[in-house]
């Protein structure tokens, strides 16, 4: 396709705010990192896609329901437009590990609908994630990844091998520095 555009796609849960081991099940419980929402404001001015590529397993374990997941995705990408910012597209996996499905990240399911749905060109897109299975799931999908020591990073650094060299940066502004800047 000669008029793909390249994304950045981001993980939500640990990139754009706060990550909670108990899920985030409500917009009451939902906090943005400091600085994603004017980093979101810079990379609005981009040629990039912004999509959001998040598990969500709270659904499948019966802890949430897909509405109130979306519910929260639409109070999220309402208050990052709103100071400026955008989100292109938010796609998510519902499935627990359990499920073995092809969305749930490490899998590239998710990016590889969005790239046909938005007409993405994976091979000049990035996924910031904070966690190895973010890590994994870029390279899964032919992407250039970024992993943050916000949410899961730090200790999931401490704690895998990535196998690869990749840029490691702080946060969500860091890693957008990285990519626009380059």
């Amino acid at each position: 396709m000669p008029n793909q555009i390249p994304a950045i796609f981001l993980d939500r849960d640990g990139v754009i705010n706060y990550n909670r081991h108990d899920y985030i099940k409500s917009w009451d419980e939902y906090v943005f990192l400091p600085g994603v929402v004017a980093a979101l404001k810079r990379v609005a001015r981009s040629k990039y896609w912004i999509v959001v590529i998040s598990n969500q397993s709270s659904i499948g374990r019966g802890l949430m329901t897909k509405e109130a997941v979306e519910e929260i995705n639409a109070l999220m990408r309402a208050e990052i437009e709103r100071q400026g910012g955008r989100i292109d597209a938010i796609f998510y996996c519902p499935h627990t590990p359990e499920d073995h499905c092809d969305c749930r990240k490490p899998q590239p399911g998710m990016f590889f609908q969005a790239a046909s749905e938005l007409g993405i060109d994976l091979a000049n897109s990035f996924f910031i994630g904070d966690a190895v299975s973010d890590i994994q799931a870029a390279f899964n999908a032919g992407c250039k990844p970024v992993m943050v020591l916000t949410g899961l990073g730090e200790t999931q650094l401490q704690n895998h091998q990535l196998g690869e060299t990749i840029p490691v940066v702080e946060d969500l502004t860091a890693a957008l520095d990285l990519i626009l800047d380059n």
